[in-house]
């Protein structure tokens, strides 16, 4: 079974849980890190011949696009994360259309490739911001990767029976994060800070019984989550146990996924 394997790029200061106590209008004045965490991933994936799909802010591809190139060279798919890191549902129809666009036409002038998938910042297409598909649809994305069917989060989830990738009315196909049902509830497992949370054998185990009912396992994670290094900051207890929590142990489970399962872009699997 071939699974999904996904990297949403972003640096270390724009992620929600440090909003804010890194507020967007500061962004600049941080250090960018992510470049040589991304160098570290492409490495890695070249080592095991394996590809991936990037979801790549518009911020970081207007200060770096040597690194947008570089990806697309590889051969791993250059994909939409948004502009400016907004959760969907917190903005106006015409905000959302204004930042994909945004996002679109950077990367697509320093790849001069169509950029075709899209996945939201948090995963926040949700029940309340699923006007967002058309708006996707009609701008020439083929797939999204935002719904994350959790039962329970204070962020994303969806309510719907979602087993798998699915085609909205419009034709857009959906590839949703895996997770995994006990009960009455959908457990997330698809990667980042659920990768982080469990020990690797049980994420491990989440993963084959995925396989082994024949879907696949569409698999996330940051940049920023390999790197241990980064800025620690003093915010929320609950924050900032999600964001550091076994930061340097990320890499050396990427390496045991990749050697163990088979991966490959999302644009692959539509």
């Amino acid at each position: 079974m071939i699974n999904g394997l996904s990297f949403d790029v972003e640096d270390w200061f724009q992620v929600e849980n440090l909003r804010e106590a890194c507020p967007v209008e500061k962004w600049d004045t941080y250090e960018l890190r992510v470049e040589k965490s991304v160098t570290r991933i492409l490495e890695l994936l070249s080592q095991y011949n394996t590809k991936a799909t990037f979801f790549i802010l518009g911020w970081i591809a207007e200060r770096l696009p040597h690194l947008v190139k570089e990806i697309a060279v590889l051969g791993h798919e250059v994909a939409s994360h948004g502009y400016n890191h907004e959760i969907v549902c917190y903005l106006s129809k015409e905000e959302f259309e204004s930042d994909l666009l945004k996002s679109k036409s950077i990367l697509e002038n320093i790849i001069n490739q169509p950029v075709i998938g899209y996945r939201a910042p948090n995963f926040s297409i949700t029940n309340e911001s699923l006007w967002a598909i058309d708006i996707l649809a009609r701008h020439g994305f083929r797939y999204d990767s935002s719904i994350f069917p959790v039962s329970f989060h204070d962020r994303y989830g969806f309510r719907a029976k979602v087993d798998g990738p699915f085609t909205f009315n419009n034709g857009l196909k959906e590839l949703p994060l895996t997770t995994y049902s006990l009960g009455k509830m959908n457990i997330p497992i698809a990667g980042g800070g659920y990768f982080r949370l469990m020990p690797y054998s049980i994420f491990r185990w989440f993963l084959k019984r995925v396989n082994k009912s024949g879907r696949h396992f569409i698999f996330y994670l940051h940049p920023w989550e390999i790197d241990e290094g980064q800025p620690r900051l003093n915010i929320k207890y609950n924050f900032r146990i999600r964001h550091y929590l076994n930061l340097d142990k990320t890499y050396g489970r990427l390496e045991k996924l990749l050697a163990e399962f088979r991966f490959n872009a999302l644009n692959t699997l539509i």
